[in-house]
């Protein structure tokens, strides 16, 4: 028997080749619906990318003006930070062997004159300016009180010196009559003793005599050196005081020897050692504008002043034509035997710190270096700097208080200032 499969006729939309065909043609639908999907998200996708690239452009634009300007705020701050300074070379010293130091001229003696004695000055006879010599009279007190002490200490030594004498002839009565058992030898004792004490009473009151006798001398006033009256404090009929009564002492004259007179100068540290005695010293004086006075180094101190840092040191100048006069301001050209290279910098250039004398130095890189120096000699507008600039450096003559190591600067550079400070440091 058959099977009604087997008779039943082929379906032909069963069969292979319409499956197939079928499934072609959903895969061409599939494919058909698909393109305009993927077509949509790679718009959707490019106009995304465009909106992004836009929009960071838009965020790009104003983000880099704003730190253009934030940096061009930051760098102008700072420049207006820097504090602007004028910078100067310093000018090297004259390779010489003379500096020039401030000096002031004394009297080679000087002093005032006293009275010994109280009284009335009854005249004198100098005044000021009069040339005197040694031994000349000066003035004459009168002092009657003195007069009259001494009126009493010798009618005093005469009545002492009365009783010696009767002292004498009894001590010489009771020697011989001990010798002839006369009298006692208590009494012989007492005579002697008596004549002793007699002896001591004169040799006192002729020292009161001697002493009154010097007081009345000192009523005449003599010069105590050749010189000339620099000042007189008195006039006829003053009262003198000579003090020794607890009063006030004034002097009646000053005397001052100006045949030779002295200069003491103060010699920086520096140079201390080259200022030895035998050296040469000119003097210098505005009323004599064309001459040079010739000194000599005499002495030094031997030692320097903690305060100043300054060696003392005297020059003797001979004065026998009476030209100079004491206390008169000079300036002293001491010629030294070394020569000592020193740099010149404007006063206003120098820093006074608590770790010491500074200057301002404007590096490559327009920063501030603080540089330690020594001093030397004070011109006024300029000052000597001995020890720590080699010449080469730009020196900072207005630095502010505050100015640091590394501190950025504004560099000015002064002409006017470079140009004067060839003034102090050449021609010595």
């Amino acid at each position: 028997m058959m099977n009604d499969a087997e008779h039943r006729p082929p379906n032909p939309f069963t069969s292979p080749t319409v499956v197939e065909e079928r499934m072609k043609h959903k895969d061409s639908i599939a494919t058909t619906q698909a393109e305009p999907r993927k077509r949509s998200v790679v718009r959707s996708a490019a106009i995304l990318l465009i909106a992004m690239v836009v929009v960071g452009l838009l965020v790009l634009s104003g983000i880099i003006p704003r730190l253009r300007s934030r940096k061009a705020l930051a760098a102008e701050t700072n420049e207006l930070a820097a504090p602007t300074v004028l910078v100067v070379l310093p000018k090297r010293g004259a390779p010489s062997q003379e500096i020039l130091l401030p000096g002031n001229i004394q009297a080679f003696v000087d002093a005032p004159i006293y009275a010994r004695t109280n009284g009335y000055l009854k005249r004198w006879y100098f005044d000021i300016g009069s040339h005197v010599k040694q031994g000349q009279l000066l003035a004459e007190i009168e002092s009657p009180e003195v007069d009259q002490q001494l009126s009493q200490a010798q009618a005093d030594l005469g009545t002492v010196t009365a009783n010696l004498h009767l002292s004498q002839i009894t001590a010489n009565r009771y020697a011989d009559l001990i010798k002839q058992d006369a009298v006692s030898q208590q009494e012989t004792d007492n005579a002697v003793s008596d004549l002793a004490s007699r002896n001591t009473a004169v040799k006192s009151a002729q020292a009161n005599v001697d002493r009154l006798k010097q007081l009345v001398s000192f009523e005449k006033i003599y010069a105590p050196f050749d010189g000339v009256v620099t000042a007189r404090n008195t006039d006829i009929g003053q009262l003198i005081d000579s003090g020794a009564s607890g009063g006030q002492a004034r002097s009646l004259f000053q005397v001052a020897a100006i045949n030779k007179l002295r200069v003491f100068i103060s010699v920086p540290q520096i140079y201390s050692q080259a200022a030895v005695p035998g050296l040469t010293a000119d003097l210098t004086f505005a009323e004599f504008p064309a001459r040079r006075f010739q000194g000599k180094l005499v002495r030094t101190s031997r030692s320097i002043d903690p305060t100043a840092r300054t060696l003392n040191v005297e020059v003797d100048v001979d004065n026998a034509k009476g030209e100079l006069l004491p206390g008169a301001y000079t300036e002293v050209h001491l010629k030294l035997k070394e020569s000592i290279p020193t740099m010149t910098i404007p006063v206003g250039a120098l820093l006074f710190r608590r770790e010491g004398l500074r200057v301002a130095v404007a590096k490559s890189d327009n920063t501030a270096e603080l540089v330690p120096v020594t001093l030397g000699r004070d011109f006024g507008d300029f000052a000597e700097i001995t020890t720590g600039l080699t010449g080469q450096e730009r020196i900072v003559t207005n630095p502010p208080d505050s100015i640091i190591d590394g501190e950025r600067l504004n560099i000015q550079t002064d002409k006017r200032q470079t140009a004067a400070g060839a003034g102090p440091g050449g021609g010595r």
